[in-house]
């Protein structure tokens, strides 16, 4: 079970970071965040796995996952990377909106400031939620 779903159209690129570093950089050991696509991709790309590495955080076995109702019945937030629109409803779960452009168009030093821009998020949130 976690507590919090980071969901991005094809959970391999802006959620896969947002959880990665929301699990690294936590204060609470008692909650677990993971992530989620509308439509998943067939895998991470590699790019990915690398500049992660670059920021120490392994990606390594990671694959994308379908945001599912079932999976939404586990957690108390979901925290959209720039696809609100497109992500289901779940009743009773808090939804918050982080507006972030997809990267995949990105060139390799757009994707690591992307990849900077999400830690720098995750940071603020964990500060103001207490995570």
């Amino acid at each position: 079970m976690a507590d919090i779903v980071f969901v991005c159209m094809h959970n391999a690129i802006r959620s896969q970071m947002a959880a990665a570093f929301f699990n690294k950089h936590k204060t609470q050991d008692r909650v677990k965040a993971v992530s989620a696509g509308v439509t998943p991709a067939a895998e991470v790309p590699d790019f990915v796995r690398n500049i992660m590495q670059e920021a120490d955080v392994d990606l390594s076995g990671i694959k994308p996952t379908k945001l599912t109702a079932e999976l939404a019945k586990t957690v108390s937030t979901i925290v959209t990377l720039g696809c609100s629109e497109a992500c289901p409803n779940f009743p009773g779960v808090e939804v918050i909106d982080w507006k972030l452009t997809d990267s995949k168009d990105r060139s390799l030093d757009g994707a690591r400031e992307m990849r900077n821009e999400i830690e720098n998020k995750v940071k603020v949130f964990i500060a103001e939620t207490n995570y």
